[in-house]
């Protein structure tokens, strides 16, 4: 029997989109691969496998480009789906590689998915847009569904938690590991049943509102007509919060870019970066111009920012999105 994997990234969106393609195509797997939501060179797990059935899912190709290029030669057979910045593709050489990759602002893995799938499974592919911050895309996946105002903020809810659950330094810092968090959301066709009935979810929701009260009264450590900086602490709370920061303060001034950095115990910070809402690109040509960058258009980030770049990350971030 051909090994079989899944890689995914361990935020919303990866769930969610591995989902979907889980309850279309129910397939048993040798291994689930994923992380937390930085942990994006998840190719690097599998580099042994030879001849295997491969599915990857919101991780970026460009990362992933060496370990790829192996996996193909061999012989495994790798369906990817993204919409991170990937760069040239690969030769296929002895195996075999599909791709669907969108780097669209507007959209996201589990909505790619939703395209390839005809929408079976829509309600999912919403949730996983609202984790990603894509609230309008989300908002449309809903109304194509005909979903009340009630049932679009049960999806948005549980979006933003199964996304809230992937942000951390390490896997000790998330409440629950994502192929943990995966293997729960799996039963359920029905996300509603999901949001009422796990247990996963009422410790999200407890965890998200004690993370949350921590953030109330953070200032810029630096403002410009293009954006804002915050500076958040070496904390774990600091770490799980810092996407859902990061997007309630993108929404918040949607004319203006957002930079959100944590310390790090190194003396560097990891940094989320969010393109204006208004008019969402720059965030990862911004970020892939430090050596631990990467990401899409509207949200990037830099894993480890040394601290003596922290002026000039300030002074390109204020650079990249200036409105004159």
């Amino acid at each position: 029997m051909i090994a079989a994997y899944d890689v995914f990234n361990g935020d919303a969106d990866g769930i969610c989109a591995l989902h979907q393609l889980r309850l279309a195509e129910p397939r048993p797997a040798a291994g689930l691969i994923t992380g937390v939501k930085r942990d994006s060179r998840l190719l690097a797990k599998i580099a042994h496998a030879k001849n295997a059935a491969i599915t990857v899912l919101d991780i970026s190709l460009d990362t992933n480009r060496q370990k790829l290029a192996a996996l193909l030669t061999n012989g495994c057979h790798i369906l990817y789906i993204d919409h991170h910045y990937a760069g040239l593709l690969p030769e296929p050489a002895a195996g075999t590689l599909e791709t669907h990759i969108d780097p669209s602002p507007d959209t996201c893995t589990s909505l790619i998915v939703d395209r390839l799938l005809e929408g079976r499974y829509r309600a999912w592919a919403a949730a996983g847009a609202f984790g990603d911050n894509l609230h309008e895309a989300g908002a449309g996946a809903a109304a194509a569904l005909s979903l009340s105002s009630e049932e679009t903020g049960i999806l948005k809810e549980l979006g933003e938690l199964l996304n809230y659950n992937g942000y951390g330094l390490t896997i000790e810092d998330l409440h629950f590991h994502p192929e943990k968090l995966y293997r729960a959301v799996a039963p359920f066709a029905d996300p509603f049943a999901f949001w009422e009935k796990s247990a996963e979810m009422e410790i999200l929701r407890a965890g998200f509102r004690s993370d949350m009260e921590k953030t109330a009264g953070c200032q810029a450590a630096n403002s410009s007509e293009g954006g804002r900086v915050f500076i958040l602490p070496a904390e774990a709370w600091a770490r799980r919060t810092v996407g859902v920061f990061s997007n309630d303060k993108a929404r918040e001034k949607p004319d203006l870019a957002h930079a959100i950095l944590v310390k790090n115990n190194d003396r560097s910070f990891r940094v989320s970066v969010r393109a204006p809402l208004a008019r969402q690109n720059g965030a990862d040509s911004l970020c892939r111009q430090f050596s631990t960058g990467g990401g899409r258009a509207a949200a990037a980030g830099i894993n480890a920012l040394p601290e003596q770049e922290l002026d000039r990350f300030i002074e390109k971030f204020t650079a990249a999105f200036s409105r004159t």
